[in-house]
């Protein structure tokens, strides 16, 4: 790993530790000033455990031979001193492979037995099921062990025709798979379905999880994997080879399963030392270089800059010698800059928004109220002081005004309590409309339909049936929230139009994200029905696969939204609820204040006293939250005066 990668995650880290120490002030600011909630406390737990235990999918994806693997030991792996992961000539990869680090268990390889491919359950399912893996520890200390450990990935097993073809992994039209053939006519598959390998590493400790896929065949094959894990990755390194340049089975990658579906995409041109030539000038090598990458940035639609060229291998070989004239030659440097300057920065960025999204509104509720206080003891101390050597006919006036605004406030407290119960049963009926069951049950009523579709037309007009109701819910679901919104904005507006309060907007309902994955499912759907490939193969099981990874999906989607929603319903009159506790707290304390003072003018000046020491403790409390607001959106705090509101 390069000294800039190793700054670059080191500084991530240090950011990510300030920002949960940010949020545990703000926990200590709640206990301090006395406004302890046990769902807010709950809520904090959930974002300081999500910040630990973040997550970045940097995914290789590539035909078979690109040498994906080889970059994966070249970028990460170096320091073993050799190939840490099997990387041959030919296909070594032979299933999705998962290289993360959870620090609670020792290191190790789950590797899922590739018979699961007979049952119905999802990969995701079967993550939640250890004892359908086979598990072997990893030895550390013995670098013998580790290499025997890491090849069991690539194990391969031989069965007979009928059973490759029913595990779905055989097809009789592909050509591509006739080496797979025995002479005694078993065929050659995987041992494998899934790998998943807990390793300890600085970059995976930072959070970095490292997908390595098989190529097109294999992706075709598990469609759990193009539907959720590689669309889900935040970036994909896709891997090509620079003597061939873009090939037609490089397109059809690209097309069916990341151009359209991953946010974050760098093509590497790999074997770049094929073009080195002693007898041509580098300045010549150079060019061909150059040529390569643009006809590969143009054919892929891609920036420039985010198409390079590298040597795997020359890498891996400089690293573990320590040639550093080879290692800038072999150009993966470059490819660790894009990691440092793009990729970790990106995922910075994520969590930024995750954490202001949950933590920054309750710090600006937290904020705005103490604000809110801060005003209201500055008008009170105005309004007493004004009071100073009145009579008490002056003061019966004022506190006629007082208990005058009191009544008319909890009049409106009462139509807000009619209109909250009304958002309260819209909400309800929004979550039951988002109910696994109800999805489940539509799904399960296409199933039959799907899987009886043995024509082109019919499977294609079965499938779009099913999303045409996905996505008829969906919209349902929309229009439903944005109803409840308005009630929720209609309400802040008589507040704040009929008692002054602050004009504060609603936390917005975020479900954009699950609609858009919504509508990626729908595109894969219907590039999975045009495929010829296929339509061509047996149908029952790939129609069977791809359903379940498509409802393993859908239910994903759902359970976003449903997720989306009960939060935003939870949060949406959170910033109201707290000005109507406040101002009601402080109408209260003003009429008493008032009726006091009427009773008895001589205590006017000790309460005068109390709300400048009070003034006093708000704008220390002012302070500190300013520093926590900062903290979390990563700003200079603004200079604090006795005078700041």
């Amino acid at each position: 790993m390069s000294v800039q990668l190793q700054s670059e995650v080191e500084h991530y880290r240090q950011w990510r530790d300030e920002l949960v120490a940010a949020i545990g002030a703000y926990q200590s600011w709640l206990d301090s000033a006395g406004e302890v909630d046990a769902q807010q406390s709950l809520r904090i737990f959930d974002v300081v455990e999500s910040l630990k235990k973040d997550r970045l999918v940097l995914a290789f994806v590539a035909e078979f031979s690109r040498g994906k693997t080889e970059l994966i030991n070249a970028l990460f792996f170096s320091d073993f001193k050799q190939r840490l992961l099997p990387s041959d000539v030919g296909r070594t990869t032979m299933c999705p492979t998962e290289i993360f680090c959870d620090p609670s268990e020792e290191p190790y390889i789950r590797l899922l037995p590739i018979e699961t491919r007979y049952r119905e359950e999802s990969i995701a399912a079967l993550k939640r099921l250890p004892v359908e893996w086979s598990k072997i520890r990893l030895n550390l200390d013995d670098q013998n062990e580790m290499l025997k450990a890491m090849h069991s990935v690539a194990q391969k097993k031989h069965v007979s025709m009928n059973d490759a073809k029913a595990l779905g992994l055989w097809d009789d039209s592909d050509p591509d798979l006739k080496d797979m053939v025995h002479p005694d006519g078993s065929v050659e598959i995987p041992a494998w379905r899934h790998a998943l390998i807990n390793y300890p590493h600085p970059l995976l400790q930072s959070g970095l999880v490292i997908l390595d896929t098989p190529g097109l065949n294999a992706l075709g094959t598990e469609p759990e994997l193009t539907l959720s894990m590689i669309p889900n990755a935040h970036a994909v390194l896709f891997l090509l080879a620079m003597d061939t340049g873009v090939t037609k089975s490089d397109m059809d990658i690209w097309h069916k399963y990341i151009q359209k579906f991953v946010p974050h995409r760098l093509a590497v041109l790999n074997k770049v030392d094929i073009l080195w030539d002693d007898l041509k000038p580098w300045e010549v090598i150079q060019a061909s270089v150059s040529k390569q990458l643009e006809d590969t940035a143009r054919l892929l639609e891609l920036p420039l800059t985010n198409v390079l060229a590298v040597s795997a291998q020359k890498a891996l070989l400089a690293k573990v010698r320590g040639d550093e004239l080879l290692l800038k030659k072999s150009g993966i440097q470059a490819v660790e800059s894009m990691l440092a300057n793009h990729v970790i920065p990106a995922k910075q960025q994520i969590l930024r928004a995750a954490v202001k999204k949950d933590i920054g509104a309750m710090v600006e509720l937290s904020h705005q109220g103490v604000r809110g206080e801060l005003a209201a003891v500055r008008r009170e101390l105005k309004e007493l002081t004004a009071l100073t050597g009145k009579n008490r006919e002056v003061i019966k006036k004022l506190l006629d005004k007082v208990q005058a605004d009191k009544m008319l406030y909890e009049q409106t407290v009462k139509s807000f309590n009619i209109t909250r119960g009304v958002i309260s049963q819209q909400g309800r009926a929004l979550i039951a409309s988002l109910d696994s069951d109800r999805l489940a049950e539509m799904l399960g009523k296409s199933r039959s339909a799907i899987e009886g579709s043995w024509t082109t037309n019919g499977l294609l007009r079965s499938m779009q049936s099913l999303f045409g109701q996905a996505t008829q819910q969906f919209d349902k679901i929309h229009h439903h929230a944005g109803q409840i919104k308005g009630l929720v904005d209609a309400a802040y507006k008589r507040f704040h139009e009929q008692h002054g309060f602050e004009q504060l907007s609603p936390p917005p309902l975020g479900l954009e994200r699950a609609r858009q994955g919504l509508l990626d499912l729908a595109q894969q759907t219907t590039d999975f029905c045009n495929d010829p490939l296929n339509i061509m193969t047996e149908k029952h099981f790939l129609v069977r696969k791809f359903y379940t990874g498509l409802v393993a999906s859908a239910d994903g989607v759902f359970e976003q939204a449903r997720g989306e929603c009960d939060s935003w319903l939870r949060a949406a009159l959170a910033p109201l609820m707290k000005q109507i506790h406040d101002y009601k707290a402080q109408i209260e304390r003003r009429v008493a204040t008032v009726k006091q003072i009427h009773d008895n003018i001589d205590t006017l000046e000790e309460r005068i006293k109390d709300l400048v020491q009070r003034q006093a403790a708000l704008l220390k409390q002012n302070e500190a939250i300013d520093n926590i607001r900062c903290k979390i959106h990563e700003q200079s705090r603004p200079q604090q005066n006795s005078a700041a509101a």
